[in-house]
């Protein structure tokens, strides 16, 4: 089977805690990972108050029936653990309206973000953003996306999940992935546009 359909409504009907279990191997034994996310920080790089405020508003808007967002922020919150230990690459591509996009009060913002300049310093880790004034030509913001290796992509959309192993659909997204690298912006220019945001939210 090359990809495999699984929309929210089935996947959340137990709550939200199985979901990240279930990927905490997937993680683990990825040696490069790749991610594009245009309305959210990944799960990698967030800090507890932003996923906390950010799955509330899951368990809330899609009416998840078992309310276990605690078990699930702790559960994402020890994958992290990849980010510092064992042989793993991590390249991470923001659109920089994410990091505008408000997800808990202020506080919970500002810690996000720079918990995003520490991040940036680790070994393992390459951060980019897409300026706002980014010259797009047609790379238009996409849905989520997420590569392992390049044996899947997962691709978050409204209505569900989708797993992606055929090799040539993972390919696309590999380059998609790498037509919005050309356009991103690193290091110094980076940090300033995450500082930009810190200070928008003090």
């Amino acid at each position: 089977m090359d990809s495999a359909w699984l929309d929210w409504r089935r996947a959340e009907k137990t709550g939200l805690t199985h979901l990240n279990v279930a990927v905490r191997e997937l993680y683990e034994r990825t040696r490069l990972y790749r991610s594009y996310c245009q309305d959210v920080v990944p799960g990698l790089l967030q800090t507890a108050g932003y996923t906390t405020a950010t799955l509330a508003a899951i368990r809330d808007g899609r009416k998840v029936p078992v309310d276990d967002v605690a078990d699930a922020v702790a559960e994402r919150m020890a994958r992290q653990h990849i980010l510092y230990e064992g042989n793993h690459r991590f390249v991470f591509i923001l659109e920089a309206a994410a990091l505008t996009y408000r997800r808990g009060g202020p506080e919970v913002m500002i810690g996000q973000l720079g918990y995003l300049l520490e991040a940036m310093a680790l070994p393992s880790v390459s951060l980019a953003l897409i300026p706002p004034d980014a010259e797009r030509a047609g790379r238009w913001p996409v849905e989520n996306f997420y590569i392992f290796d390049d044996a899947q992509a997962n691709v978050e959309l409204v209505s569900g999940f989708l797993t992606i192993t055929q090799p040539r659909e993972i390919e696309m997204y590999t380059e998609t992935f790498m037509r919005f690298h050309e356009i991103a912006v690193f290091g110094r220019d980076a940090r300033a546009l995450i500082k930009q945001a810190m200070d928008a939210f003090e």
